[in-house]
């Protein structure tokens, strides 16, 4: 009966005319025609915007997803296979699936082809093998215009110190980005440099559209491996960039930066390859999503630390000076006939809390209007007013502390002073011969802050004593001053570096215990340098004055210094004498009797940090190519001249022979500061005064600043290589210290604080929070902070400060160096530490 009827079915299909066998024919055609289609659309390398095809990642490797390519005809063909699948999608999309392994992209390295093709291929399009029928991609669309960024603190910039080929990319506080000293390709394949500032106002949209949507690109491309190297996903479901951002939001901010200069900025004609011809949102991720993500990013990537700042509780309140102001040792102090509770007393654990301002601190005034008055406010201290006022040291008038330019030498101004002083002696010759003085009781420091107009630096000294704030006044005011005293430690300068020594009733007993103190200045002062001594016994009569000048006469005597002059200032009513210490050791040898005695040849003049005093006085060099042998060059060609003492023999800080390495660092200073720190850095000059270079090498980055109306305290690291003779034979200044103390300065004294790899030189010896605590309470509010450093090191001290309420202006991420620009604001905590050791009760 089965068989009966079968046989009837296969009997009736034969009787059917023959144009019913043609038509099934021909539907079977093209029924398996379009599955072919449908499977080549299924299977394509290309991914057409704006369809939802679901599929693999081709071979290629999954960067090909940032190359998509819009075309009309591909557009239509998917449209028709769409319609005309009907209920045969479901095969079609079977046959697709079973065309390749599902896990077969599993761990692909979307870098792959990139590594495996030759340069010049790095940024050619993907896909290799393109249908016939696919059209090239047009290479005149533009990008769409990405709207302007609000500021964002986070850069990706590259080190001057790097070689001058790497890509240089600024982004600043205020949106502005600058590709700087960086090399790219324009469409004709020529090398075009561009320089800091180039990227400007002036720039057209188009290039900086360019720029940027090139970034993005390559963003995209290493987004998009972060994320499946964390998922293993192995196929991407309808990509756009808000997606990636989302997914690579918490990749590492090195990822971008580290790549090679080509990798950043592909040339024109390649990188147009790459570029979005969609108009629409598409793929392009939002300007409120972007910053957004970047803010986060900012805050995820760095180490969970929570710092819980306090102000300091102290007896000296917001003039609170730590090595100064340690009572407790102070305290236990077995004798302070020789000044030793003047001299420094470090803590045993550095403070971490911060020191308050004054009520009513406000920016302190210009320069140089500054030298003639500041704000009460910011120095709320009246009494030198009511000691010195008679002698025109500082007046009160109003809101102001004004400084009439007297002393007590000269009431009738620091000019005629100076000039009184040159007329008497020409061979002192200010500015030309003698370019840097030692300035020893400056009192408010007017005798250094008009020796500016003669093209000279002082070096101010006066200690924390009963004249309060004398040189936070003398700082307050643009002048070079430190606190220190001469005690029973040498002071922190090297041998044989000072042009002139000056004491004007400076209340230094030079004559006693065998003049211990002069022979300190001997060590400072340089062979054939001068010591002007203005005080009463020098001019009055009295017997006590009679009795110290004749001890003075033999003491120096002795020593084999040369009374050059003693005359009479009838206008100030003062004398002075000076003296010319010796350029040989003939004297020396000649003396009957050897008191003061020479140094062993064992005795470093140099070595001067926690060193004591030492009753002895040190030979004159007399080879020709040993420092202190000869005079340094006029300045200011002293400034660009290498030492004479400077050996080829000898190796520099930076590997090369000593010449090399000193020419080779003020090379790399005055580059830096021209195209970065100059403009690149935001920073207004026009309210810098006083600079600290923290780790200077040769002086190189204070003598790039030789044109600015500023001046630049030196600080040699005592672990450093000690280069402060060179700094200051070039006509500079600077000081030895340890970084894990206290600096001896008042809070708020520096405008600009400059560190080149000093935290991270510091991190291997003691700990970086109080370090970055010290550099808050020495720098002005408002003040900025430039430190170059490590990576690793940058990024902590980018946390640090915006727990401090700092103003993070740039931060810099490349090849792992770091670069950070940052501002102290006016923020103080409300709750506060009190410091035992600084409390005097």
């Amino acid at each position: 009966m089965a068989q009966g009827k079968y046989a009837r079915i296969d009997n009736n299909r034969r009787q059917q005319p023959p144009s019913n066998n043609y038509c099934s024919t021909v539907t079977i055609v093209v029924f398996v025609a379009l599955c072919l289609v449908g499977v080549w659309m299924m299977t394509s390398s290309s991914i057409v915007p704006g369809q939802n095809v679901d599929m693999p990642i081709p071979k290629t490797g999954k960067n090909d997803v940032k190359d998509q390519v819009t075309d009309s005809s591909i557009n239509s063909t998917a449209k028709k296979v769409d319609n005309n699948q009907g209920g045969l999608s479901e095969d079609v999309k079977k046959a697709s699936e079973d065309t390749r392994n599902p896990h077969e992209f599993d761990n692909v390295d979307v870098h792959k082809d990139q590594k495996e093709k030759k340069p010049e291929e790095t940024y050619q399009h993907k896909y290799d093998k393109k249908p016939s029928k696919m059209p090239e991609p047009k290479l005149d669309e533009k990008p769409e215009e990405k709207p302007k960024e609000k500021p964002i603190e986070k850069t990706t910039t590259s080190s001057e110190a790097q070689p001058e080929n790497k890509d240089v990319t600024v982004r600043h506080a205020d949106g502005q980005v600058n590709q700087v000293g960086g090399e790219t390709k324009s469409n004709d394949g020529q090398a075009n440099i561009v320089g800091q500032g180039d990227l400007n106002e002036n720039t057209s949209e188009e290039d900086k559209s360019s720029l940027y949507q090139n970034k993005r690109k390559h963003d995209l491309a290493d987004s998009i491996k972060a994320s499946n190297d964390k998922t293993g996903e192995s196929e991407v479901e309808k990509v756009n960039e808000s997606q990636v951002v989302e997914k690579g939001a918490k990749k590492d901010k090195n990822e971008v930066s580290n790549q090679s200069p080509g990798e950043q900025f592909p040339s024109g004609a390649q990188a147009e390859l790459t570029n979005e011809t969609s108009t629409e949102n598409g793929s392009w991720s939002t300007q409120a999503m972007e910053s957004k993500n970047e803010k986060d990013t900012q805050e995820s990537d760095k180490e969970l630390v929570v710092y819980n700042w306090k102000s300091c509780n102290s007896t000296a309140g917001p003039d609170f000076i730590p090595c100064l102001d340690n009572w407790r040792a102070i305290k236990n102090l077995r004798s302070t006939m020789h000044y030793e509770h003047r001299e420094r007393h470090c803590p045993e654990e550095p403070p971490t809390c911060l020191v308050p301002l004054p009520e009513g601190y406000r920016r302190p005034i210009k320069w140089p209007n500054s030298r003639k008055k500041i704000w009460y406010s910011n120095v709320p201290h009246t009494e030198l007013v009511e000691y010195k006022g008679h002698q025109n040291w500082v007046k009160v008038a109003g809101r102001y502390l004004v400084f009439p330019g007297g002393g007590t030498q000269f009431k009738h101004g620091a000019l005629h002073y100076i000039d009184f002083i040159n007329e008497n002696v020409p061979d002192i010759a200010w500015g030309k011969h003698s370019r840097v003085i030692l300035d020893v009781g400056c009192g408010v420091a007017s005798f250094g802050g008009f020796l500016f107009d003669r093209d000279v630096l002082a070096m101010s000294l006066a200690p924390k004593d009963e004249h309060e704030a004398q040189v936070q006044f003398a700082l307050e005011r643009g002048i070079p001053a430190i606190s220190a005293v001469m005690g029973t430690l040498r002071l922190p300068f090297p041998g044989k570096v000072f042009d002139v020594v000056h004491c004007a009733r400076c209340r230094v007993p030079w004559h006693i215990e065998g003049g211990k103190l002069l022979l300190e200045l001997n060590r400072l002062l340089r062979p054939g340098g001068y010591f002007v001594w203005s005080a009463t016994p020098v001019y009055q009569k009295k017997p006590e004055d009679k009795e110290i000048w004749k001890a003075m006469s033999k003491l120096l005597e002795t020593m084999c210094w040369e009374l050059v002059t003693r005359v009479r200032d009838r206008l100030n009513g003062v004398g002075l004498a000076i003296y010319k210490k010796p350029m040989n050791n003939s004297c020396y040898e000649k003396r009957s009797v050897q008191d003061p005695p020479m140094c062993e040849a064992s005795d470093d003049a140099n070595a001067a940090w926690n060193v004591p005093l030492q009753t002895c006085m040190h030979k004159v060099p007399i080879d020709s190519l040993q420092r202190g042998s000869r005079w340094p060059e006029q300045w200011p060609a002293r400034l660009d001249k290498t030492p004479y003492w400077m050996l080829g023999s000898e190796m520099g800080v930076y590997g090369k022979p000593q010449p090399e390495d000193f020419v080779a660092d003020y090379e790399h200073w005055k580059r830096v500061v021209s195209k970065s720190y100059i403009n690149g850095m935001g920073i207004n000059w026009a309210t810098v005064r006083n600079v600290m270079d923290m780790r200077a090498i040769y002086g190189g980055f204070a003598a790039a600043l030789k044109d600015m109306n500023v001046w630049v305290m030196n600080v040699v690291p005592i672990d450093s290589p000690d280069v402060l003779p060179a700094i200051y034979e070039r006509g500079l200044f600077g000081i030895y210290h340890d970084w894990c103390q206290s600096f001896s300065t008042y809070p708020r004294s520096y405008d600009l604080m400059h560190a080149d790899h000093l935290f991270s030189m510091i991190k291997q010896k003691c700990k970086i929070v109080p370090l970055v605590v010290e550099v808050d309470r020495i720098l002005r509010p408002e003040g900025k902070l430039i430190v170059r450093d490590t990576a690793e090191v940058v990024s902590e001290l980018e946390s640090i400060l915006r727990s401090m309420q700092w103003e993070i202006r740039m931060t810099y991420n490349k090849d792992n160096e770091g670069l950070l620009s940052a501002q102290k604001t006016m923020w103080r905590p409300k709750e506060f530490e009190t410091l035992d050791y600084g409390m005097m009760t």
